[in-house]
């Protein structure tokens, strides 16, 4: 069985992530500038959503969180994990096909549900069409993340890291197509989701089938390794919904307000890049390495896993959180502004950004939390924790709304991650030595923050000096790319003389991701 190397294997899926998320940049770039915030990008926001928000029970959410440790377990006790592997997907397979088909049908019911904003105008039946086009991803999705949790447990983490990239790659294509042949960019763009999810799907599957697990549609059997899946799953999956009711609440606040629904849907992409790169990264490696030291009883090994993901996630999203907290308008104005996105549209998205940067570190934290649980198979807590942070976020969502509009969804996100954080994190404690951080950690966390000061410092002050060249529109990605160049040089020099870090640990793991 092939060993996981925490690290590298970080920095592998964490490099994927990355292209992901540049090329996810490139793209929402290109929808802003062709589409624009309105009617036509809330619908398509709108839509996107829907299989995207089911995806979280399905795809890397709850069923991956009960999957990957029972399959992990079986691979590490020699057990036959090829054909537990078989018949989840078999009856994965079955439960979203059959999804898939009434989601279709009752397609006004779920827009009318997640945004009743939209019934009052056009909107509306704009993203039911959207909506029959692109939810067929969710069964395409839903299957590439079962073979992806399989690549992963084997310690394959390349492809099922490179699958979303195929995504981005699609919709840049199809926009492209669409400007260059005076289409209609909003059908390339809608079209090309279902496409990319195919892609998607016939990428992992035959990766999984080269490492040795080749599956194929069957009748799902019902036996004990199905029912441990399902009463695993389950809470996990309440979670998930529970999770996808604050996006609701949000949308459904949102879609109240002109051109929200595009504002925010902006603002996530851009704190979306840290978070996917790093939380997310580190999730994915964390969860099968997690579940195979404890089933080895390797505590010790656990506790180090643990401490070394929390070091490395923290010491790139503190800075990026400082970042976008210190000069979200130079972000989004450079990265977003220019054909039917303007000005005023920028400075509704920067704001949005400083708010869901804040909650940031949350965000990233719990993804290094969470699988302490989900390798115990223990998916009860995090559900009941996501009921608490539901009611803090549909409170403040709707209670803070009448003061200060479309922005009580950021607001209301930001303030539940940290009551969600707060709780897994008290909940741990009683998880032993395994679920604690070393003394490295704890020496090293207080003076990453101090660099990230020091670097936000440094991004205030040049972002002023460097403003005039800014005000070029040909020149403002130089200027951006030299500001970021001076936050990067201030942060990592900080960090190397206040002991924060080594510059020679990025290094080294850099040489083992490429090994």
């Amino acid at each position: 069985m092939k060993p996981i190397r925490l690290m590298s294997s970080f920095f592998t899926v964490g490099v994927w992530t990355l292209l992901s998320r540049v090329l996810g940049f490139i793209r929402e770039v290109m929808i802003l500038s062709l589409i624009g915030p309105g009617p036509l990008m809330d619908a398509f926001v709108a839509a996107f959503r829907l299989p995207n928000m089911f995806r979280r029970f399905f795809a890397e959410g709850a069923f991956n969180a009960a999957f990957v440790p029972m399959f992990a377990k079986r691979l590490e006790g020699g057990e036959d994990a090829a054909a537990f592997a078989q018949n989840a997907f078999s009856g994965l397979f079955f439960i979203v096909t059959l999804l898939t088909g009434l989601g279709m049908v009752f397609m006004p019911a779920l827009v009318w549900a997640t945004a009743e904003g939209f019934s009052e105008d056009g909107r509306f039946d704009l993203t039911v069409g959207f909506g029959r086009i692109v939810f067929p991803y969710i069964l395409f999705m839903s299957l590439s993340a079962l073979f992806s949790g399989i690549l992963n447990a084997t310690g394959r983490f390349a492809v099922a890291a490179a699958a979303p990239v195929l995504l981005n790659i699609f919709v840049i294509g199809a926009l492209t197509l669409g400007a260059l042949t005076d289409g209609d960019a909003i059908n390339w763009l809608i079209w090309a989701i279902p496409l990319a999810g195919v892609a998607q799907l016939t990428l992992t599957w035959r990766a999984a089938a080269q490492a040795g697990f080749s599956l194929r549609p069957k009748r799902p059997r019902w036996n004990r390794d199905m029912r441990d899946l399902v009463v695993i799953a389950l809470p996990a999956a309440l979670a998930s919904g529970v999770m996808q009711i604050n996006l609701v609440v949000g949308q459904l606040v949102a879609s109240q307000y002109e051109n929200a629904v595009s504002w925010l849907f902006a603002a996530d992409r851009l704190y979306q890049l840290p978070l996917g790169v790093v939380g997310i990264a580190v999730g994915i490696v964390l969860l099968p390495d997690l579940s195979r030291r404890l089933r080895a009883g390797d505590d010790a090994g656990a506790q180090t896993a643990l401490s070394r993901a929390a070091e490395i996630s923290l010491a790139l999203t503190i800075p990026s959180a400082v970042a976008l907290i210190v000069i979200p308008l130079t972000l989004v104005s450079v990265l977003f502004e220019r054909g039917a996105s303007g000005t005023d549209d920028s400075a509704a998205i920067a704001t949005a950004v400083m708010i869901y940067g804040l909650g940031l570190p949350a965000f990233v934290l719990q993804k290094i939390i969470q699988p302490l649980y989900f390798a115990r198979e223990d998916t009860r807590r995090p559900f009941y924790f996501a009921l608490v942070a539901m009611v803090v976020n549909a409170a403040l969502a709707v209670g803070l709304s009448p003061y200060v509009g479309w922005l009580a969804p950021a607001i209301a996100a930001t303030v539940a991650g940290w009551a969600m954080y707060a709780l897994l994190a008290l909940g741990a404690r009683g998880f032993g030595d395994a679920a604690k951080v070393d003394a490295r950690f704890r020496r090293r966390i207080w003076r990453i923050i101090a660099a990230s000061l020091v670097m936000g410092v440094a991004l205030w002050f040049f972002n002023i000096q460097l403003s005039t060249l800014m005000a070029v529109p040909w020149w403002r990605a130089l200027g951006l790319t030299i500001l970021l160049g001076i936050g990067a040089v201030a942060y990592f020099g900080a960090g190397q003389a206040l002991g924060a870090f080594k510059l020679s640990e990025f290094k080294s793991a850099l040489r083992r991701g490429g090994s």
